[in-house]
């Protein structure tokens, strides 16, 4: 028998056994690579959890309906379910639990405070929802659409220091420990403190971003200082709240700016007789429409280009409210 040659045979075995072996993990890997690079299975929008800041703020009511109206377009029958967390944490913690024993497949957020909602977030993704933030921002969302707060409240608080000629006492009617009230008022501060002659007053009186907050802390600061040049409050409720209690003590040496450019203040300035000068306007209804889109991406297993958006304000005053088109919502 030729030795060299069974050796050879048996050599030749060796190799074709080491090359299937090579082509077997190559198809392997190259199946697993395919499976990495192709798009995740499109997933159904069925049901939506949608929280709230407070349902008595039109805002909010339009941004519901910017969610409802976006996500109808995309699933006729989705089930929508609408709370208000009333500007109270634990309130909206509770809300979050219970979306996710719904089993909601997107959580709409505004959450009530910047920081501490951070735990019900992470807690909502780990039970695989998405959380899409809209007008606030919240730890660890996965997408945001806002308006740019910190401009807005810039815009408004140079309105009023133009108006003083940079010369003037001044009041900020603040509000809840969310992200917009709190760039909003950053934002306001920078611009005042452009000019040394303006002095803020207050600006740690919390108005709940609602007209009888803004009610009963602006007859507070109307008790407290005997005169008050301009106020910016930051929202529209609360300035209308806060326009309120000037009536009602019989003060008029001020005048006011606030941010939302919603319906009534379009009214008001249109009216030429209201204590409220300027709002820097938002689009709620667009806003909240865009998260949900960027929300459905991510449930789909896309991740968006811009995972945080920031929309542009706009100062509406009375020289240029007949030229504003208004809330998407309300037209």
């Amino acid at each position: 028998m030729n030795r060299s040659a069974t050796g050879n045979n048996g050599a030749k075995r060796a190799t074709m056994e080491e090359n299937m072996r090579l082509m077997s993990k190559l198809l392997v890997g190259t199946a697993m690579a395919a499976a990495l690079c192709m798009p995740a299975a499109a997933k159904d929008l069925n049901k939506i959890g949608i929280s709230v800041g407070l349902l008595g703020n039109p805002f909010f009511v339009a941004t519901i309906k910017g969610i409802e109206d976006r996500a109808k377009e995309i699933n006729p029958n989705v089930e929508v379910i609408s709370v208000s967390a009333d500007y109270d944490l634990n309130k909206q913690v509770s809300q979050i639990d219970s979306f996710i024993a719904a089993g909601v497949d997107i959580i709409m957020l505004n959450a009530v405070d910047a920081k501490a909602i951070a735990p019900a977030v992470k807690k909502a993704q780990a039970a695989g929802v998405v959380v899409a933030a809209f007008d606030v921002s919240a730890p660890g969302a996965d997408v945001t659409v806002m308006t740019n707060n910190v401009k807005a409240g810039e815009e408004a608080c140079n309105y009023i220091a133009e108006k003083l000629g940079g010369k003037g006492d001044v009041v900020i009617i603040n509000g809840p420990a969310s992200s917009s009230i709190l760039d909003r008022v950053q934002g306001c501060k920078e611009a005042l403190g452009k000019h040394a002659d303006i002095k803020i007053l207050s600006d740690d009186q919390n108005g709940q971003g609602s007209r009888d907050g803004g009610l009963a802390v602006m007859q507070g600061l109307l008790t407290r200082f005997d005169k008050i040049d301009a106020v910016f409050a930051i929202n529209d409720p609360t300035a209308i709240g806060a326009e309120l209690a000037a009536k009602q003590l019989n003060r008029s040496e001020f005048f006011l700016t606030a941010v939302d450019g919603a319906p009534d203040i379009e009214k008001s300035l249109a009216s030429g007789n209201s204590m409220i000068k300027a709002s820097a306007s938002q689009d709620p209804y667009v806003m909240a429409g865009q998260a949900l889109e960027l929300g459905v991406e991510v449930l789909n297993g896309k991740k968006p280009a811009e995972p945080v958006v920031l929309l542009d304000p706009q100062l509406i005053t009375a020289d240029n409210v007949k030229d504003y088109k208004g809330w998407t919502a309300a037209r």
